[in-house]
């Protein structure tokens, strides 16, 4: 793509995050370099009011009119009142260069915002198949690090826009004193910034393998911090650091080239304009014999022209420096836009009949083929059902599609008599309490992690009774009495204060709290002491006729009490019946499960 398409292209892509608004810096940008330009060439009538006895017939004719209306204003002989006037106008210069940075400045900060927040918005709200498919270390990287470059980018590419604005505007108030004299500069700064396209190309290149190559880092940070208690006392640090040393050298060598091509720019940019500038003078004043002082001030303009031209080749050449991130971005919204869930359809009321599966295929990926298999199976409003079976039998999978985490590939789910397709999924989440085997704690307080920031236990009476009646329902209250801060007591990340068991127990106690119509246990006792998990099996089975209950399960003895067992092998349902009949079925496969572990 040609610079000049590219230009647009970017130019579309802001406009999208700060609509129209953002042209207002281009015309502030404008006024401040003509109120640069005109107070340079106002030098031009100053020399000539110095000299005595000069005429206007030597005179060109911008400068007529320059000198026009300075007599207008009574100043045209005058050098005091043209050096007040010169003030003024690089006063008023100042001032809108400060307008314009303020105004950057919160269209930045406006950028950032929007950015951030769309983003948070479109990774909540995208379908589950997608988020599995990535990885963690690759969405931290573009919300924080690619959307910050994205962010600067937009600020090398203002003061890209800037700098062209403010050369033309040298330029063409060099071409109203002198048109030879600029008409060969400018053709000389284009045959550069032809030439510079080349390195332009080069380093955007590099720009977008910077970015790839930092969402493989994050990946591999994040997982090695995630796992840093394995890896230390293993001692299998060497292992991870390879992968982070390689790409870690690969990063700071498309950084090291960058900056090389950036030096290349800088080094050239005075001594070619200063080159230029002695060539062309003297061809001017040996050739064309033209009068001095108006050279003297194109030379400024020319010169200030010059370094402008070279200018907006760096301010360009930064731009791409940080463009991989921007058109990471901007796929990375378009990628997850078109995974995203959708959410709307019949708002449902409390749940009151059933959750049933019928002829339920379902598949990660096809070309992986069926982890479900023509599933057949109902949970009645205010039962107890149990899922067991071997691991990789289908249970959790089939636990994701009653939260319609994940849908069939052919088949129908229904909610009360609803299609999962025609369901508002939040009316139905609401409802949903779900205890996964992996425990989810954040790094906050053990209250906060209980009401999900619903409020001050210390300022509201009624939210600190709910949340130690959940605590004690989940046999936690006595354990988190014994931390330091009680319930005021920071958790760390995941957790990681707080024993295994403890903070399974503190999961727990959140979905109690929530009061849910549905709750969902994904081996929730699996990693509590027998005196801990009896509690919660307690609590659990005096649930029982109040709220429908699913658990999956690999101790049988948890699921003695459920209403109904479905027993599921390579993602079909082989068997199905209370805990007692399945127990007491003859070459039964549950049967087998129960004489395993010895129940």
């Amino acid at each position: 793509m040609s610079t000049f398409g590219d230009l647009l292209k970017y130019l579309k892509i802001y406009r999208r995050y700060l609509g129209r608004r953002m042209y207002l810096i281009f015309a502030l940008t404008v006024a401040t370099a003509v109120a640069s330009g005109f107070g340079i060439t106002l030098l031009l009538p100053l020399l000539r009011a110095s000299q005595t006895g000069g005429t206007t017939e030597d005179m060109g004719t911008a400068e007529r009119y320059l000198q026009a209306m300075l007599e207008t204003m009574g100043i045209a002989g005058s050098m005091v009142g043209i050096l007040a006037f010169i003030a003024v106008v690089f006063i008023a210069k100042g001032g809108l260069q400060f307008a314009k940075g303020a105004y950057k400045g919160y269209l930045q900060a406006q950028l950032l915002r929007e950015l951030k927040i769309q983003l948070f918005d479109a990774y909540s709200g995208m379908d589950y198949r997608h988020y599995i498919r990535e990885n963690t270390g690759h969405f931290i990287n573009v919300i924080n690090g690619q959307v910050g470059r994205f962010f600067g980018s937009f600020n090398s590419f203002v003061q890209f826009l800037t700098q062209i604005v403010t050369t033309a505007s040298y330029f063409a108030f060099a071409f109203a004193i002198t048109w030879q004299f600029a008409s060969m500069a400018l053709g000389i700064g284009l045959v550069l910034l032809f030439l510079f396209k080349y390195l332009n190309t080069y380093v955007r290149g590099l720009s977008r393998r910077q970015s790839e190559e930092m969402s493989e880092l994050n990946k591999l940070l994040v997982q090695a911090l995630q796992s840093l208690k394995y890896i230390v006392s293993t001692n299998q640090t060497a292992h991870l650091r390879s992968g982070v040393v390689d790409s870690v050298k690969r990063l700071t060598g498309y950084i090291f080239r960058q900056n090389v091509a950036k030096a290349f720019t800088g080094a050239l940019k005075e001594p070619v304009s200063v080159l230029l500038i002695v060539g062309l003078i003297a061809l001017q004043v040996s050739v064309f014999n033209d009068p001095v002082a108006p050279i003297f001030v194109a030379l400024l303009l020319f010169h200030r022209g010059m370094q402008g031209l070279m200018a907006v080749q760096g301010q360009w050449q930064r731009t791409m420096n940080k463009i991989g991130s921007l058109e990471m971005v901007v796929d990375e919204f378009d990628t997850v836009l078109a995974h995203q869930e959708d959410r709307e359809g019949q708002v449902l009321r409390a749940f009151s009949d059933s959750i049933e599966f019928e002829n339920v295929h379902f598949a990660y990926n096809r070309d992986d083929g069926d982890v479900l298999h023509d599933v057949n199976i109902a949970v009645p409003a205010n039962e107890t059902i149990a899922l067991v079976g071997e691991s990789g039998a289908g249970k959790s999978t089939l636990v994701d599609m009653m939260t319609l985490m994940l849908t069939p590939r052919t088949g129908k789910i229904r909610i009360d008599g609803v299609p999962h397709d025609e369901i508002d999924l939040a009316s139905w989440r609401d409802q949903i309490g779900y205890v996964s085997q992996e425990t989810v704690v954040f790094d906050d307080t053990v209250a906060n992690n209980i009401s999900l920031w619903q409020g001050d236990i210390e300022e509201d009476p009624a939210l600190r009774e709910s949340v130690l009646h959940a605590a004690e329902r989940a046999h936690a209250h006595h354990f988190i009495e014994d931390l330091p801060n009680g319930y005021q007591t920071q958790v760390g990340d995941r957790g990681v204060r707080l024993s295994g068991g403890q903070q399974q127990r503190l999961f727990v106690a959140r979905e109690l709290f929530k009061q849910p119509n549905v709750l969902l246990l994904d081996e929730a006792t699996s990693d509590l002491d027998t005196a801990s998990e009896q509690h919660i099996q307690n609590s659990v089975d005096a649930l029982q006729g109040e709220v429908t209950v699913v658990i999956i399960a690999h101790r049988l003895s948890t699921v003695k009490n459920a209403d109904r067992v479905y027993v599921l092998d390579d993602g079909r349902v082989i068997e199905s019946g209370s805990y007692h009949e399945l127990r007491h079925r003859e070459e039964g496969a549950f049967r087998e499960m129960v004489e395993m572990q010895s129940l």
